[in-house]
Order: C-alpha cells, then structure tokens, then sequence
C-alpha cells in the first residue's frame, strides 16, 4: 500500500511540474524562428560545383602578351620576274629574308606560388619578349623557361611580389567523358588584366588523334564543346572540383571561331612535359632507332598477310637500337605498348611519349606469326 502511494505521488509531482513548465512556456513569448525567403532560396541553388570551381580558378587564369619575331622570305620583284619571257633572260633570283615584329596574345594559368606559369608554345614559344596580366590588374614581365613544340606546351616564370594562388593538374584520374568541362581565358584578347571568360561544357571525348600539323603533334587529346576561341590558347580546362583537366590547345572551325570542337592536352601528359621543361629548360626529343623506310601496310600486303593496318621495316642500320631489338626486314610493326599502329605517322607520334633509353614493346607479325620485340630507343648525335 506504501509503494502505491509513493508512485501515485511521484505521477502527481511529475505532472505538476509539466503543467508549471507548460504554463510558463504559454505565458513566455514565442522565439522568433528564422524566415528562409524565395529569394535566399534561389540564391543558393545558384552556387553550385561549377561555380566553386570558377571562383578558386578565376584568380589563376592571366593573359599572355608576347612580342615574337618572325622571318619571312620577300622578293619585290616576285610578281615581274616569275613571268616565262623575262625568266630566259634572267639568272635565278634568291628571296630576302626579312625579320618583323609581331604581337601574340593568349592564354596561361599559375601553377605555383613562385610564379611558373602554363601556355602553349604557338604562343609563347618564339617570344621575345613577354608581359602577363592578373585578373586583378597587376602585369609583371615573364621569361620563357622552355617550350616543346610537339606537345605544344610552354613554360613562363614571372617573379611575384607575394606568393600566387595557383592550381594543380588532375593526374590521379583521368578525364571522364560526359563530366563537367570548364575552359577559362581571353577569347580574341579582349579583356586583358580582368577576369577571364569562363565557358562550360562536358568532356566530349577522351584520346582524340589530330595528326601532325606544323611539327606538333595532336595526339591522346581531350574533347569538349565547352566553347573556345582564339585567345583561349593555353588557359586550362578543369573539372568540378576546380582541377585542371587539359590544357586548351586547339579548335577545328571553319569560321575561325568556336563550334563546340575544341581540343586540350591531357593533365598527365601536361605535367610531364612541364616538368621537363621546368627541370631541364626543353624536351629530349633525339630519338633513335634505326629502323628504316617505314612502309604502310597497303591492300596488297593486308591481302598477303591477312592483316588490316600496320608498318613494314625495310631496313635496319647495323649497330642500332632496331638491330639489338632483333628485327628485320619485313617486319610489320602492328603495336606499340599495347596501341595499334596504322601507318608510320601512328609509329613516329606514339614514339613522341616516350625518352632515349626508355624501353618499349612492340609487336611485330613475322612470317604469319605474331612475336613481341623490346627496343631501348637510343639517341642521336649531336
């Protein structure tokens, strides 16, 4: 009977110290609660990946002025002598060569604190002279470190007063077609020391082969329609996570101007050459491997050797790195590191990735029979 009572106590404190609490909370006045506005709402739906990747890239992107010289062959008197009845006459005139100044102007990115700076070499690469420009308005005089014209990939160090922001390549992961494509620089040179442009698109495509065009080869390139222009030479393309992707190179246009095919070389292969070219100033490129004439597998050899593209070696030099691999003549070169070779432009531009004294596999078919062959490519004398 005790234990009861001292229970139906307890329930009549416990409710009566509930009905206090709720009276004091009827007679206090109510806490105002926050008020989210359609307004606020929109404003942050409107901040995005995209957007957080271009305000961390923006203070990065500068704008490359560069003053080149440039050699070109004249003759005043082209026009007269190249007529039939006055040549008969006349002994063979040589050309002038005459040297002008010209302005370029295009795109880069920081990539570090101290200043070193990303462009392509169709930019920078002849320059004699270069000025960069921030986003904040500040210019600073650049040298070029070193250019490769194969890759089409230039280094320029400007000496900053206080430490740079800068961005980073994304070399962990590779691009990923269909993801977001941001390309930021100065289409046409329009806005130089301000903000650059920004364009967005997807990945459209990764490993896209360009072939070669005056000495550069295009090659394992990403593709977006993320729109660019001239001037956008050498800004970067990055991801969401605001990572560069790609290095804005090229475009395919018949106006000239942006169609939604534009063309980065990929982070990995970006940061390679520019390590090179930080480290050493330029890119070894004296390759050599004494295999000769190389010949395209045509109709009638895919007839004969049941095969549908590849390279005939027709000759190998004595003492070279070719002989030392163990080919001969007749071989037919179908791959190269696991990548099919179609013609001797495939072998030539796939041999670009690699460095004297690296090694590498290929696979070669000899009398009907498919063999591998590892050749150390050697150097050229200087």
């Amino acid at each position: 009977m005790a234990r009861v009572l001292i229970f139906l106590v307890a329930v009549l404190t416990l409710g009566c110290q509930n009905s206090a609490r709720s009276q004091q909370q009827a007679d206090s006045p109510a806490l105002p609660q926050p008020v989210v506005t359609l307004t606020d709402s929109v404003h942050l739906n409107r901040r995005n990946a995209i957007t957080r990747a271009v305000e961390a890239a923006t203070p990065t992107i500068v704008s490359v002025n560069v003053i080149e010289v440039q050699r070109i062959q004249y003759d005043p008197f082209a026009n007269f002598f190249r007529d039939p009845f006055f040549q008969q006459f006349l002994p063979q005139r040589r050309s002038q060569i005459l040297e002008r100044q010209v302005q370029n102007l295009g795109s880069g990115f920081v990539i570090s604190p101290d200043g070193y700076i990303v462009t392509n070499d169709h930019v920078a690469g002849n320059a004699t002279r270069i000025t960069v420009s921030f986003p904040n308005g500040q210019t600073l005089d650049g040298q070029l470190v070193g250019s490769d014209e194969v890759s089409d990939l230039a280094l320029v160090k400007v000496d900053p007063p206080d430490a740079l922001p800068h961005l980073t390549f994304a070399t962990d992961e590779g691009p990923i077609v269909g993801e977001w494509a941001i390309a930021l620089g100065n289409p046409f040179g329009l806005f130089e020391a301000a903000e650059p442009t920004v364009t967005v698109g997807v990945v459209s495509a990764a490993g896209r082969d360009l072939g070669h065009r005056e000495g550069r080869i295009y090659r394992d390139m990403i593709q977006t329609d993320a729109s660019i222009n001239r001037g956008n030479s050498g800004g970067p393309l990055v991801n969401a996570r605001g990572e560069v992707i790609g290095v804005n190179t090229a475009i395919y246009s018949e106006s000239g101007g942006s169609v939604g095919l534009g063309f980065a070389v990929p982070a990995a292969k970006a940061q390679r050459i520019i390590d090179e070219l930080r480290a050493k100033g330029s890119v070894d490129r004296a390759y050599y491997t004494g295999l000769l004439f190389f010949v395209e597998v045509d109709d009638r050899i895919a007839d004969a050797l049941d095969l549908t593209s590849g390279v005939v070696v027709a000759e190998i030099e004595s003492g070279s790195p070719g002989e030392h691999a163990g080919f001969l003549r007749y071989d037919v070169i179908v791959s190269m590191e696991g990548e099919t070779i179609s013609n001797a432009n495939d072998f030539l531009a796939r041999l670009h990735d690699f460095r004297p004294g690296d090694t590498i596999l290929c696979a070669v078919i000899r009398n009907n029979e498919r063999i591998n062959l590892q050749i150390t490519i050697g150097r050229t004398e200087s």
